[in-house]
């Protein structure tokens, strides 16, 4: 009854000239599953802020729902004062539907509430924005952005004065905020132009840009002789905002056989070469595969549309593209990084690194073998690099941080996973080891044959709408109270449950389960997608047997989760 009353509130106040009253008056009276779809919840904040398909409805990313959002955090600013309100938000957006229409709009409201705001004057990265937010010292940021989900999704990343997507205690703060804002008589907005010109939007010059690339391409290991340059790469942006900060990096690096997909270099709101525009997934690759043949590529690269995730493909010893998950992309920039402090001499004292509670533990080993300490958060950026200035209080050096998800984030300066700065260590990577005679498929395999061979599988399920909602909440239920002891013939020896926090580590709806053959795995609802997600690590002393080993505990698993209706 709330849904359909909120839907008749709608048509009730919204101009019939407006695109999306339009859009509810072609859903027929009587489809009660649509309307409860749109409307049974406002947007919340997930992992990393709203995230909805476009369209009309309080479940959906319209201009009503980021106004209520806006307005809410303006008035959040508000109460901290004027001087916060004059440090102002820094806005972005990327390439999809209504990016950069939300993204205007949104500093048109900061503008009408006395708080300045400073744009972009076209689409940027994200991991620039996160930069931007400690290089001009504002009080927040605001990301127009659904990363990589389908081309009907937008979404609205929220950050705060540390550079970090917002902790639970600020989220909370401006929830607070936005719950209290009348849809219908407490947005007010202040025309672009005027603001413009009054000086309460300001356009951030191409100097911030440079400023950006400066940075990353300070984060270099090695350079000049110590690099084979002329290393044949192939990178991709899949239409979304990567090629041109990614073309001027590998320019400025001095890279002179590197090559772009030209099919997916300008911005698509549709992806239409791509569909599906995550890197994590294989199809993705399909021309950067069809061009890496064709100018011999040893490594390929692409970012997903607001340019924070990165994956890659190596040809393996018989010249074929395999496709890299996260957990191994990490192995190697691990590696990397590591290896050059600890060739150059300047592993710190007290060096840390920062994962996911699901990402691999071979990658605690690795920082352990270098007497850098790898510290866990729960998913997400906004916990991963949230964990920065709190370390850094305590006297470590923050050297990476990333998640099996193919976000990395290789600056303690820039706050979120950034594609670009990935891009530019992997090929550099690439570079410095083919100059010594290997490829990084061959440092993979020597990183399995000193720390174990590992096989790692993250399947999920995509259970859309509310009755996917309630699944996935049975789902967890079910498992929480059938606690499983035995796996595929494995003993469980441990199980944390999140629910309640653990040791430094904040509540999350999380189980992860460690069994005696040198295997662990984990349960997670997304936070911002109709998904529960699933984590199956394996250790054995070669890769056909943990492969093997992994694939029968992912198998009775999925089996028990898949039997909950």
């Amino acid at each position: 009854m709330e849904a359909r009353k909120r839907y008749e509130e709608w048509l009730k106040n919204m101009s019939q000239r407006s695109p999306l009253y339009q859009d509810l008056i072609q859903i027929d009276e009587n489809d009660s599953e649509d309307i409860e779809d749109r409307f049974y919840q406002y947007l919340s904040f997930g992992t990393a802020g709203l995230r909805g398909k476009i369209g009309a409805g309080t479940n959906r990313m319209n201009f009503y729902m980021v106004g209520k959002a806006t307005q809410g955090i303006a008035n959040f600013i508000k109460k901290h004062g004027q001087e916060a309100m004059d440090r102002g938000v820094v806005i972005a957006h990327d390439p999809r539907h209504f990016s950069k229409e939300f993204s205007q709009f949104a500093a048109g409201i900061f503008a009408a509430a006395g708080i300045k705001a400073y744009i972009f004057p076209d689409l940027r990265p994200t991991p620039e924005l996160a930069y931007m937010i400690l290089k001009l010292h504002t009080i927040s940021g605001i990301n127009i952005t659904a990363s990589h989900n389908p081309k009907n999704y937008n979404g609205y990343k929220a950050y705060w004065e540390d550079g970090c997507q917002v902790s639970s205690k600020i989220a909370d703060g401006m929830l607070e905020e936005i719950e209290k804002v009348d849809l219908w008589a407490d947005i007010n907005y202040m025309p672009l132009q005027l603001a413009l010109e009054e000086g309460k939007v300001i356009v951030l010059g191409d100097e911030y840009d440079r400023d950006y690339l400066y940075h990353i391409e300070s984060l270099a290991i090695h350079e000049g002789d110590e690099l084979d340059l002329d290393i044949p790469l192939v990178y991709t942006p899949l239409n979304g905002c990567g090629a041109i900060p990614f073309a001027r990096m590998m320019e400025d690096r001095g890279f002179t056989n590197w090559h772009i997909v030209e099919e997916q270099r300008e911005p698509d709101p549709d992806f239409t070469t791509v569909g599906y525009p995550n890197p994590e997934d294989p199809k993705a690759f399909r021309l950067s595969e069809e061009l890496g043949r064709k100018v011999g590529a040893e490594l390929l690269m692409a970012t997903d549309p607001d340019a924070d995730r990165f994956a890659i493909e190596l040809k393996d010893d018989e010249g074929n593209y395999i496709p890299l998950n996260g957990n191994q992309t990490g192995y190697l920039l691990v590696n990397y990084i590591l290896e050059g402090h600890k060739d150059a001499g300047t592993l710190p004292e007290k060096g840390a690194m920062i994962k996911s509670i699901v990402t691999s533990t071979m990658s605690t080993e690795m920082a352990k073998a270098y007497g850098v300490e790898m510290f866990e958060t729960l998913t997400g950026f906004k916990n991963i690099c949230g964990r920065i200035p709190s370390l850094q209080k305590e006297g470590y050096t923050c050297l990476f941080g990333y998640e099996e998800s193919v976000g990395y984030a290789a600056s303690p300066l820039i706050r979120d996973k950034d594609g670009i700065s990935a891009g530019m260590l992997v090929a550099e990577a690439a570079a410095y080891y083919r100059k010594q005679g290997k490829t990084l498929w061959n440092v993979l395999q020597e990183l399995y044959q000193k720390y174990g061979y590992w096989a790692e599988d993250e399947p999920n399920l995509i259970l859309e709408g509310i009755a996917g909602a309630q699944r996935i909440s049975r789902m967890m239920t079910y498992v929480r109270n059938h606690l499983p002891q035995e796996v595929a013939g494995a003993r469980v020896t441990k199980i944390i449950d999140y629910r309640e926090g653990f040791e430094d580590i904040p509540p999350s709806n999380v189980l992860r389960f460690f069994l005696d053959n040198d295997s662990w795995f984990a349960i997670r609802p997304s936070g911002t997608e109709p998904k529960i997600k699933f984590y199956f690590y394996t250790r054995q002393d070669s890769a056909e047997k943990a492969k093997e080993v992994n694939a029968a505990i992912k198998a009775d698993i999925m089996e028990m989760i898949n039997a909950v209706e």
